[in-house]
């Protein structure tokens, strides 16, 4: 296992790390297929909005305010040059507050608690990301990015089931306390098998910055475009599964298994598809990606069986693992010495936004024609490869010119 670990670029921090998250993502996960049933439980008949309703807020505040909060955690992080101790502190933060839904009474309280959660989630994610940036070498980071996605997929393809089976055996108490188990034990593995390596900030003495404009140049936030239109492109049909069922006469079982094989297909292809960055370029494969993104995603207004449906689904699987371990790999690339936290939360902001978005793009433009949504979302990813293509340089190209000054 460690000459595997040798050869892929993998070294004990980015191995650590990964796994760390690994737990975490199967903590968070869980909450998936537990809270939407918990909101049933605790709502009552007087309640005004309907339970949907109540449980699409819980999704969208916990997303809205990890977005919003995710500069200043990150800015945050690079000033004090404490990440490792940010990603302790937003895990503890998430541990509890999975365990404080067992003792909720009210909608209000999950509400609550979400938000907590959104902003743990900002703390750690940037923290996160600027770890592996910087504990990882440019001629394998590609695969050091892959490795990390691929474990942390793995988390949340299996906490969904591991919550649902825990729901039905022991009840809502015992789910979530195996959530927050696997947080703490995520704690503990970053405390004991990651070592952070030395951050020496930008301006040791400049004035704390929410968002630094010095850090958006160099390509950066046109990576984090290109993320949100793959994040945009392959989340738009999750707010249509209604009208995919009835059009394909089909059950939810049968968009659940073609949605899943979303998740499969970037298992397999992430990791290889990252190492092959290191050795053709980010900027090739990002660039294919979403130009492989744009007629999958186009498909999926005209496709008229759940086959056809499971075949285009994977191949924008395919497409997003060509696109996401480059852009991340490329983006730590590019990124400035003491500002990896900054510059990685733009990668991870477009993500966040691309999930957000496209599904209410895709609601907002099907009443009109069906196939709309899913056009408008092939032509954003053409354009985003367009971008990327013209916009954003190699790691090894003089960028002075494209950093903008400081405020």
């Amino acid at each position: 296992m460690q000459n595997w670990f040798k050869r892929s670029g993998v070294n004990q921090i980015v191995a650590s790390l990964s796994f760390a998250r690994m737990a975490d993502a199967m903590g968070n996960s869980i909450l998936v297929v537990v809270l939407p049933l918990y909101v049933v439980e605790l709502v009552h008949e007087s309640t005004v909005l309907p339970e949907s309703v109540l449980v699409g807020l819980l999704i969208s505040a916990y997303g809205l305010v990890f977005t919003l909060f995710q500069p200043m955690t990150a800015a945050l992080s690079d000033r004090l040059g404490q990440r490792k101790l940010f990603i302790q502190i937003g895990l503890l933060m998430m541990a509890a507050g999975t365990y404080a839904f067992s003792l909720a009474t009210n909608f209000s309280h999950l509400l609550l608690i979400r938000i907590l959660q959104g902003i743990a989630v900002a703390i750690t994610v940037p923290a996160s990301l600027a770890v592996m940036s910087s504990s990882s070498e440019r001629r394998s980071r590609g695969g050091s990015m892959g490795f990390y996605s691929t474990l942390r997929m793995v988390g949340f393809a299996a906490g969904p089931a591991l919550g649902g089976y825990l729901q039905v055996q022991y009840g809502f108490e015992a789910a979530f306390m195996v959530g927050s188990a696997l947080l703490l034990l995520s704690t503990l593995l970053v405390q004991i098998f990651v070592h952070e390596s030395e951050s020496i900030p930008i301006e040791p003495r400049a004035r704390y910055q929410i968002l630094d404009r010095r850090l958006l140049g160099g390509g950066i936030a046109l990576l984090g475009l290109a993320t949100f239109f793959m994040a945009n492109a392959y989340s738009m049909m999750t707010a249509l599964e209604n009208e995919f069922n009835l059009r394909l006469s089909q059950t939810a079982f049968g968009f659940g298994l073609a949605f899943s094989t979303l998740t499969l297909s970037r298992l397999i292809f992430q990791m290889p598809l990252g190492r092959l960055s290191d050795r053709i370029g980010r900027r090739p494969l990002i660039v294919t990606g979403l130009i492989l993104m744009a007629p999958a995603t186009a498909a999926l207004g005209i496709v008229r069986t759940t086959w056809q449906l499971t075949t285009m689904v994977a191949f924008q699987g395919l497409a997003s693992a060509a696109i996401a371990s480059p852009t991340f790999a490329l983006a730590g690339d590019l990124s400035m010495q003491g500002g990896e936290g900054q510059q990685m939360s733009v990668i991870s902001m477009g993500f966040g936004l691309g999930i957000a978005l496209g599904p209410l793009i895709a609601g907002s433009l099907a009443p009109f024609r069906f196939e709309l949504p899913f056009i408008v979302g092939g032509v954003m990813a053409l354009i985003g490869a367009w971008i990327v293509w013209k916009g954003v340089p190699g790691p090894d190209e003089d960028r002075s010119n494209s950093v903008p000054e400081t405020l």
